[in-house]
């Protein structure tokens, strides 16, 4: 992954910054800079929202979450797509991940999406475990 998130602490100081995004710099990643500290960082909280949309589509009925997947490689230029991301970091990481961010916020906008939800109770943990949105052979 070329990004890298350089996380500033109220106690670290400039010149610590300004060393880590240099390190990263000569080590060819793009460093980017993060003031205040925030669960998921910058990039995953992108993630999240582009996952929650997808959610919404594929819940709705507008698209496949296969195609989904597409739309995101094709129109978008990602690696993976959403669902297969999902399937790659782990159901049940996204699962639990999202039931960390309601107990931090109370939002039931948090609350993971209920065919997550079935998924990860069923066992259906993603590449891990053969099966998530997406089925996968040894």
């Amino acid at each position: 992954m070329k990004c890298v998130e350089v996380v500033r602490h109220e106690g670290t100081s400039q010149e610590t910054v300004d060393t880590a995004f240099a390190l990263a710099e000569r080590l060819g990643k793009a460093p980017i800079v993060i003031n205040r500290e925030i669960p998921g960082f910058v990039a995953n909280r992108l993630l999240g929202a582009l996952r929650a949309e997808a959610l919404k589509l594929y819940d709705g009925g507008y698209a496949s979450f296969e195609d989904i997947d597409t739309a995101a490689k094709t129109a978008l230029g990602h690696p993976m797509g959403p669902f297969e991301l999902m399937d790659l970091v782990g159901l049940d990481v996204v699962y639990l991940i999202r039931q960390a961010h309601f107990q931090e916020a109370q939002d039931p906008a948090d609350l993971p999406h209920p065919e997550l939800e079935k998924l990860y109770e069923s066992g259906h943990h993603g590449r891990k475990t053969g099966q998530g949105w997406y089925s996968y052979d040894d």
